[in-house]
């Protein structure tokens, strides 16, 4: 199914890409979001999946400061001349994502926030994550655990635990843009491992949503194995 930015959704629509990865767990000198898939540079691949849904004018991509030649290089080189904000990240993922919040003026609407090297995610997962935060006020990618799953004590000691009862979370992570904005004036805290545990630290309810055991983030060179690379 392609979407189109004229189906004219009821809220306003945002998305902040966070791309600040250096390339260490992927033993390379380039930062993995610039690394080429198929001959494009793998944050083209996200950034166009959300292009289908979201307006070019209100994407937002957060790059360190010292990424910004690079990727306006690869722009050139690849021909993709899409006029996303570009901001520069901050320290931490908490303080990228805030830095990504300041550049949107709107007092409402919805935001979703994804890794930049995650460019599996689909156009579905994205339409069904406004579509869910626009009814529930948050809507965060996630898979069932397939693996046997153990708990490990301070002793060392295992114990078994019911796979069905866990999740791993995956982006994007879309939120109603009032609240959000409200949960990151708090302080940063060291268990805020993504924006759902900052929705959560603020007080707002969290909704799960499907996502897609292919939307992976590439982080380590197995994840460039050639199963992984179905990307037109």
């Amino acid at each position: 199914m392609t979407y189109r930015l004229t189906d004219a959704p009821t809220h306003p629509r945002f998305a902040i890409i966070v791309a600040g990865g250096s390339g260490s767990r992927m033993k390379s000198d380039v930062p993995k979001q610039f690394l080429l898939l198929n001959g494009k540079p793998i944050l083209q691949y996200t950034l166009e999946r959300f292009l289908a849904v979201v307006p070019a004018s209100q994407i937002i991509l957060v790059l360190p400061a010292r990424d910004r030649a690079t990727w306006t290089s690869l722009c050139e080189a690849h021909d993709f001349q899409m006029p996303v904000q570009l901001i520069d990240g901050g320290a931490s993922r908490f303080q990228s994502v805030r830095n990504g919040l300041q550049a949107i003026q709107a007092k409402t609407g919805l935001v979703a926030v994804h890794d930049g090297v995650r460019p599996f995610v689909t156009p579905e997962i994205i339409q069904n994550s406004f579509e869910t935060a626009a009814r529930t006020g948050s809507a965060v990618t996630c898979v069932p655990v397939k693996d046997s799953v153990r708990v490990v004590g301070s002793e060392g000691v295992s114990q078994a635990v019911d796979r069905s009862a866990y999740r791993l979370v995956q982006t994007p992570q879309t939120f109603q843009l009032a609240a959000f904005r409200q949960a990151f004036q708090s302080e940063e805290q060291p268990f805020f491992t993504d924006c759902a545990s900052v929705m959560e630290y603020a007080g707002f309810p969290i909704t799960l949503i499907d996502g897609s055991y292919e939307n992976i983030k590439i982080t380590t060179p197995d994840d460039l194995k050639p199963g992984f690379l179905g990307l037109e």
